[in-house]
């Protein structure tokens, strides 16, 4: 229902003054106008899976999109490994890389990923003697995997169709008193109307 919708998309939504979303870390952040994210950078996304969650907020909507059908293990293993390259000290790691490998690779992993038995396999071997690149494998089959389905999904849905539609002329911050509701139109894209 358009209601569900809205509540599921409501960190997305912009308001005239501010708006407050969900990061990536599960923080609060208040945003200004001036860092809300532009159109031009928005249509961007639909350029490439790397212009997306290479960008904050992109990659804030496509995990709650993955969230929403229960798939999040994907954009969080492609997270990981990307935190996990930027690690400076050699001794830890061991302890990320074995935190990784039983979250994601693991046959008994609580959010196990979706490879091939060569590269799980490959992978363990690299866990062994962890380096910056021992899941640069599994993270590219992953990145495959997403551009091919959940990437292409994403840019049909909602999550991504209302932010790259303009809002309506009607509804702008001066003719809206009080909020912001959002019903489906015919194409299922979320339209704003002034409440």
């Amino acid at each position: 229902s358009a209601k569900d919708m809205k509540h599921r998309l409501g960190f997305l939504l912009q308001k005239s003054d501010s708006c407050d979303y969900s990061c990536s870390q599960g923080k609060k952040e208040k945003i200004s106008s001036s860092q809300r994210v532009s159109q031009e950078e928005v249509r961007k996304w639909a350029d490439s899976l790397e212009n997306l969650i290479h960008h904050d907020r992109g990659l804030a909507a496509f995990r709650a999109f993955l969230k929403s059908e229960y798939s999040e293990e994907n954009i969080e293993f492609w997270v990981s490994c990307e935190d996990y390259k930027k690690t400076k000290s050699p001794a830890k790691l061991s302890p990320k890389a074995r935190k990784i490998y039983d979250e994601f690779i693991s046959v008994q992993a609580t959010k196990e990923v979706n490879l091939d038995s060569c590269t799980r396999e490959k992978t363990s071997h690299n866990v062994l003697e962890p380096t910056l690149s021992c899941f640069d494998e599994a993270q590219r089959k992953i990145f495959t995997l997403m551009e091919k389905d959940s990437y292409r999904r994403f840019l049909r849905s909602p999550y991504y169709l209302d932010l790259v539609s303009p809002p309506s002329a009607s509804c702008g911050p001066k003719n809206c008193k009080r909020s912001h509701t959002h019903t489906l139109d015919c194409n299922s894209n979320i339209i704003s109307q002034c409440a």
